[in-house]
């Protein structure tokens, strides 16, 4: 099976994603600028409250955040192509 160019590339996007989205963002500690804003407007945060998907903050309950990452990424990823491939069998341009 061979992969193409733009299959490598998510992939490979998908396994760094951890580096810049836990790592450096721990080390200069990056905070979201809404939810500075929201904090800083006293609002509060409902996000515990509604719970509406286990994978709050692209993170996957009992796995290591950085692995939560990559699970996300693979769970977003495939979503997508299947929507795509849905929509495109819906539209009678599937192969």
């Amino acid at each position: 099976m061979r992969l193409s160019k733009a299959t490598i590339l998510i992939i490979a996007l998908i396994l760094i994603s951890p580096v810049f989205g836990v790592i450096l963002a721990d080390a200069v500690g990056y905070h979201e600028p809404l939810d500075i804003a929201a904090e800083s407007l006293g609002l509060k945060d409902t996000t515990e409250e509604l719970d509406w998907t286990p994978f709050t903050d692209y993170t996957v309950p009992g796995m290591p955040t950085t692995l939560g990452y990559i699970v996300a990424g693979i769970l977003g990823a495939v979503l997508v192509y299947l929507v795509l491939k849905l929509a495109a069998y819906a539209l009678g341009k599937a192969k």
